[in-house]
């Protein structure tokens, strides 16, 4: 097991600004990108159209910008401290894998095929559930620090439990959605997925990697932390330069149909109360300390959407629902995620009564 200098979480204070705010600026590049592809389509199309091996290439440089300073937090030696947190951890990981990707397919076929089915493009049902799984399959990596920190969490259990989770997310993430996308009548390759995988987890995983080991050997943890702090906005930005390009796309139906957003955010919502819920109330059933349940329950309803966003594109399209789907998932992240820690720090007192109970069994 590493020192706990070896394996600190990354320093986080407070939200940014533009974290603290994203669901503005998301609104803000749909507005942006409709009004881009209303505007100058023949341009937005060639950009479409630069592909090489059926990757786009400005969103595939966007994606790892957004990515790779995000994967550098993780310290991997952390996986060493997983047994120190036996219950928590395995609460998450019931959540993350056993749960949240089926739950969510269940709704998708609740909400998507059989309640807002009248009210949505029939051809484009597949690929809206499609996008809901992906982006139930990946478990969240960096926000989950952000939230932990605004919860009390125990900062060691969070850096241990997202470290096993990006280490599972290598070898489950497409297995999980393959198996769900079939169980929902939606082909998708096997090599393409995997391509997938390949180009945004695992490759963004060793350059990140190779990255952080580089830094700490030249500069220790000082210098890591002022890295990570001189990159992180890099992250956000390649995000909403990809959003625009996507609304560029979308805007025509979006336009077309505005209520389809809200459609898309009723299983998510749903999904990330459940899971939240569920993996809190466990939790709490098993003796477990606040500080574990607060981030446990939130890595179990929070998603890596920006690995989702970057999935959807590269297996459906830039003009896919599924893409569209995934970004429902980046609209609504921030205010939904601040609501479940204004409820966890509020019912610290009921859970610490539960736990103490259920400890002295």
């Amino acid at each position: 097991m590493g020192s706990p200098a070896a394996t600190a979480p990354p320093p986080v204070t407070s939200m940014s600004v533009f974290e603290r705010y994203l669901t503005v600026w998301v609104a803000i590049c749909i507005v942006a990108g409709i009004a881009l592809g209303q505007l100058f389509p023949a341009p937005v199309q060639a950009v479409g159209h630069m592909e090489l091996a059926q990757v786009n290439l400005p969103v595939g440089v966007l994606i790892w910008v957004m990515i790779i300073p995000m994967l550098a937090k993780i310290d991997f030696g952390a996986l060493g401290q997983v047994r120190q947190h036996v219950r928590g951890i395995g609460v998450t990981l019931f959540i993350n894998w056993a749960v949240k990707p089926f739950s969510m397919a269940l709704l998708a076929w609740i909400f998507i095929r059989q309640v807002f089915a009248p009210y949505l493009p029939a051809e484009s049902l597949d690929s809206y559930v499609a996008g809901l799984i992906l982006l139930a399959a990946a478990p969240c990596t960096a926000m989950v620090f952000v939230w932990s920190r605004l919860t009390g969490g125990d900062p060691y259990f969070t850096l241990s439990q997202v470290a096993l989770n990006d280490t599972i997310m290598i070898f489950a993430f497409a297995p999980i959605v393959a198996l769900l996308l079939g169980l929902s009548s939606i082909t998708v390759p096997w090599d393409t997925l995997l391509i997938s995988v390949g180009m945004y987890i695992v490759i963004p995983v060793v350059i990140a990697q190779l990255v952080r080991s580089q830094v700490l050997a030249r500069g220790g943890q000082p210098a890591l932390d002022a890295l990570l702090h001189r990159i992180g906005p890099w992250s956000i930005a390649a995000l909403l330069a990809t959003l625009v390009l996507l609304f560029a796309f979308q805007g025509g139906q979006i336009l077309r149909q505005p209520l389809v957003i809200a459609m898309l955010a009723v299983p998510i919502l749903i999904q990330v109360f459940f899971n939240a819920s569920l993996a809190y109330w466990l939790n709490r059933k098993v003796g477990e300390k606040h500080s574990v349940a607060c981030p446990s329950a939130l890595i179990g309803a929070s998603n890596f959407f920006e690995l989702a966003v970057a999935a959807a594109i590269s297996l459906f399209g830039f003009d896919s629902g599924a893409a569209l789907a995934t970004v429902v998932g980046v609209l609504i992240e921030v205010p939904v995620m601040l609501l479940v820690v204004r409820v966890v720090n509020a019912s610290k007192g009921w859970y610490e009564r539960g736990a103490q109970r259920a400890s002295s069994l």
